[in-house]
């Protein structure tokens, strides 16, 4: 089989080596030059290298140009869902098409799907929509979200006090925004849980839920967050695949967001995907899955290959957290009141940028590219939030300058 691959995620995360029988198919990695030392070794492969003009499609399509049409397209990173999907319907290869992919891309599209199945979604509307009609065009008045229709890891997400508010920011010209690809959605209050999994024909073949401690928007503004799974009920499952159901998903991995409200699971989003590389790694400490690797496995070998989950017990868990460093507004950073918690048993892994070795000053959920960063485990959800709060309470990050060298 030909298999071409648009490389993004490194072979660290993905493991294609390990799931792709490299010397029975034809494999080809598509990739940027900046990213060629995160390729698989070992293991005969060809490499394409291919520009970066913003067209990610288009690029790919030129790079492949004159080789012969592959018989299977592999893209995992959120961003590329839809250019894999037109370079699969340019290609003629199997699997799915633009329009099948925009329910788990855009979240008008997505919302729409599931609240047309039953689920309770927050209140929306596309931004065009609502410039035009006006405030009295929606159903809400309070606390309002404006996103991008197709973002990540909360990127260009801003909440306002109320739906005017959030409207004249745009009419006033304060965010420099294409409007017809942003939404404004009510907020909905809540603890927001992440649930991850992966599915085989629709059927679960293994699903856990995470609770955040911190958000994924107060993360992009500069603050920790953290992450701790917890028991998952059949009743969360059963609402976890009615939206997965809704949105098409039926093969893969997912990482659906929720909010937590007094009635119920509220729905946020979903993606065909695993999730950041610190969730992908503590869902395989609990359950033994890596969900890249068994995603590249069902497309390659189908569900026969796929290992056999365990299921964790109560006090068999798994927690990480983050610090981000691209807020400081600096290369690097000080980090002070750590010391304490390093050498806690609850510490399985821990990673601290040193003062002359600069952070991502990109917005990253990757363990090695930000401020600090750990694993804690196993334990109970209860004590992994614990000591998530007090790591909160007492680090400090701040901006620094790279120690003189001796």
């Amino acid at each position: 089989m030909r298999i071409l691959v648009m490389h993004s995620i490194p072979e660290s995360s993905m493991r294609y080596a390990e799931n792709i029988d490299h010397y029975e198919h034809e494999v080809t990695y598509v990739t940027v030059t900046a990213k060629l030392n995160s390729l698989p070794v070992g293991v005969p492969i060809r490499v394409v290298v291919r520009s970066e003009t913003g067209d990610t499609a288009a690029d790919v399509l030129a790079a492949v140009k004159g080789l012969p049409a592959p018989d299977l397209v592999i893209s995992t990173s959120e961003l590329d869902v839809i250019p894999a999907a037109r370079v699969r319907e340019v290609l003629g290869a199997p699997g799915a098409t633009v329009c099948e992919v925009l329910p788990v891309r855009d979240k008008v599209v997505m919302k729409t799907a599931v609240e047309g199945s039953g689920l309770r979604v927050p209140r929306f509307a596309p931004l065009p929509a609502a410039l035009a009609g006006g405030e009295n065009s929606v159903s809400w008045r309070g606390r309002t979200v404006l996103k991008p229709l197709a973002g990540q890891g909360s990127d260009q997400t801003h909440v306002f006090p109320t739906v005017t508010a959030a409207l004249d920011a745009v009419r006033g010209g304060d965010l420099s925004i294409e409007a017809d690809r942003f939404e404004v959605e009510e907020f909905v209050s809540g603890r927001i849980l992440h649930v991850d999994g992966l599915l085989v024909a629709g059927r679960p073949v293994v699903v856990l839920a995470s609770r955040y401690v911190g958000t994924c928007l107060g993360y992009a503004q500069g603050k920790p967050m953290g992450s701790v799974q917890i028991e998952t009920g059949a009743d969360l499952t059963d609402w976890t695949l009615r939206c997965l159901r809704a949105v098409g998903i039926e093969n893969g991995p997912f990482h659906l967001e929720a909010i937590e409200a007094p009635e119920g699971p509220v729905f946020l989003e979903v993606g065909a995907r695993s999730g950041a590389r610190y969730v992908v790694d503590i869902f395989e400490l609990a359950t033994g899955v890596r969900l890249p690797g068994a995603a590249v496995r069902l497309l390659v070998e189908g569900p026969a290959g796929l290992p056999a989950p365990r299921v964790p017990s109560p006090d068999r868990l798994y927690g990480a957290f983050l610090f981000p460093g691209h807020a400081l507004d600096s290369a690097y950073c000080r980090i002070t009141g750590e010391g304490v918690f390093r050498d806690d048993p609850l510490v399985l892994r821990w990673h601290q940028k040193q003062a002359d070795a600069p952070v991502s000053r990109r917005l990253t959920y990757s363990p090695g590219l930000v401020a600090l960063a750990g694993t804690l485990g196993p334990s109970s959800p209860r004590a992994l939030e614990s000591f998530i709060l007090k790591l909160f309470d007492s680090v400090l990050v701040t901006p620094g300058e790279p120690s003189p060298r001796g």
